[in-house]
């Protein structure tokens, strides 16, 4: 079977959403699935490769498409043209777009519907054209993967008609992310905390991670428990930041706040596995990679009870109304204090770690595909 993929994503700088997702899978499926053709279409030329396989190739179909203009074009001509010339038996496009003029079967991956959610994050024109087609999308494409049983419900309560092709491909976290020695901890904080013990918040920084309520909360748990403890906020600033900016500069507790930024990809294992816990504050996420990362670290993770965070973490995770500052701050009082609960969590998320791993999706995807290939083409 030769197996056609969008590969856009997968160089983007930042280890974030559709990047890792399908970096991740494209390094692995060539070896999945060694007695099939892959062929990676990319949207400018890059240097290196997602896979050393043999079974791959990989085309650079101009122009570079970073504009909705440019997403018709690319889509809707580059694709289908490439797709007839290498006479491609399915398509899979990970960034929830797909071509709309090409009879090959085609699978779609849609993360999560935040575009409806809240709009504000996403310039307007890419908004109105994910609006617009992403009905479109699901219609053409003979499967729909997604990342949760939480995003497959959302989708078929936003678009009933979903219902019956949408398939869930779990991420998982990197297996790089590994508990760490406590004379490796107590060096790491020696070199970024000075020493201080800390609660880690991992993503980009934007309202939906409801930084604003993380602040108060940890200004609880400092009324509360006099601790020393640092909030370490890791993360590339994201938008409509000003808000929480301000707050943090009048906040009480300022110095016990470090901002790290964007951390490199080689360094995030160590800041993780040598947290106190991992605190994820956010109003809704498709998945939430970073609850496998601490988890898969031992480190406990303190969580929002919303969208798919039970599903991911499970009996290994403390849950809090992430519209409740004094049930988060009260949730980081209870494994700072409770050294048993803590010890506990940590066991409980190793093994939840374990029922996710990028192989296994991979080869779950690679049956999707291979599935999706074998339906009639769309005329």
């Amino acid at each position: 079977m030769r197996i056609a993929i969008n590969t856009r994503f997968a160089w983007y700088g930042y280890e974030e959403g559709y990047g890792r997702f399908t970096r991740e899978l494209c390094s692995r499926l060539p070896l999945a699935g060694p007695d099939d053709e892959f062929l990676y279409l990319d949207d400018r030329r890059h240097e290196g490769s997602l896979s050393d396989a043999v079974n791959l190739r990989q085309r650079t179909l101009g122009p570079p498409a970073r504009h909705p203009l440019l997403w018709k074009l690319w889509y809707d001509l580059r694709v289908p043209s490439a797709l007839r010339r290498d006479r491609a038996d399915v398509f899979f496009s990970p960034d929830g777009i797909c071509s709309l003029h090409s009879s090959v079967p085609q699978v779609v991956a849609i993360h999560d519907l935040a575009f409806l959610r809240d709009s504000s994050y996403l310039p307007r024109s890419q908004y109105l054209y994910y609006k617009a087609y992403t009905p479109r999308f699901i219609r053409q494409a003979k499967k729909v993967v997604t990342v949760s049983e939480c995003s497959r419900e959302d989708i078929h309560h936003r678009y009933p008609f979903s219902r019956g092709k949408v398939e869930v491909v779990y991420n998982a976290a990197d297996p790089s992310f590994v508990p760490l020695a406590w004379e490796d901890r107590v060096a790491f904080r020696e070199n970024w905390t000075e020493g201080r013990e800390y609660f880690l918040c991992v993503g980009s920084m934007h309202p939906r991670k409801n930084l604003l309520n993380l602040l108060r909360a940890f200004s609880l748990f400092k009324k509360r428990q006099r601790s020393n403890m640092l909030l370490v906020l890791a993360g590339r600033m994201g938008w409509r930041n000003g808000e929480f900016e301000h707050a943090l500069s009048t906040f009480r507790h300022r110095h016990d706040v470090r901002l790290m930024g964007y951390v490199p990809k080689e360094r995030m294992p160590a800041l993780v596995a040598s947290a106190y816990a991992l605190v994820y504050p956010s109003l809704w996420e498709g998945f939430g990679i970073p609850l496998l990362e601490a988890m898969q670290s031992g480190v406990p993770v303190v969580c929002s009870g919303n969208s798919s965070f039970p599903e991911v973490a499970g009996d290994a995770g403390l849950y809090f109304d992430p519209l409740q500052p004094e049930d988060m701050g009260a949730r980081l009082s209870l494994v700072y204090r409770d050294e048993a609960l803590r010890s506990a969590m940590v066991a409980r998320g190793l093994e939840r770690s374990r029922h996710f791993s990028w192989d296994d999706s991979s080869r779950r995807l690679l049956a999707l595909l291979r599935e999706a290939a074998c339906q009639a083409p769309i005329p």
